[in-house]
């Protein structure tokens, strides 16, 4: 993706969903081109269904795009992804979820390791998760 840069500050990969802030180099708006890459390329690897359209059916077409707005957006919103696997009955803890970016935010100092797991944390953000 060199030719689209960008920096994940966090991800969670769940088995029906995912998650990601992104940060994009300054005046680039283009998250439809990144999540075409990003999808196209996590897909190769699997063996699926394909559609039609000769889509791999593992992604839904649509995806929810937000631009944080100041550093406390931000921080909601690192943490709504780093609970959702607790959220959705996966694990105790979000350092149990594997497929996260949550351990790598411990390691930054974001984070404790028990953050999540021995309270629920509000998480008061608009998404289109469900």
């Amino acid at each position: 993706m060199s030719k689209q840069p960008f920096t994940i500050d966090a991800i969670v990969v769940l088995p029906d969903h995912l998650h990601c802030l992104w940060q994009l180099p300054a005046g680039d708006t283009d998250f439809s081109g990144r999540w075409h890459l990003l999808k196209r390329y996590f897909s190769i690897g699997i063996e699926t269904l394909v559609n039609d359209r000769h889509e791999k059916e593992v992604w839904q077409r649509r995806f929810w795009e937000h631009l944080i707005h100041n550093e406390e957006d931000w921080e909601k919103h690192l943490d709504y992804i780093h609970y959702n696997p607790v959220k959705h009955g996966y694990v105790t803890g979000p350092l149990d979820w594997p497929y996260s970016s949550f351990s790598r935010a411990v390691a930054k100092g974001w984070y404790q390791k028990q953050w999540g797991s021995l309270e629920v944390p509000i998480l008061e953000i608009e998404t289109g998760d469900v």
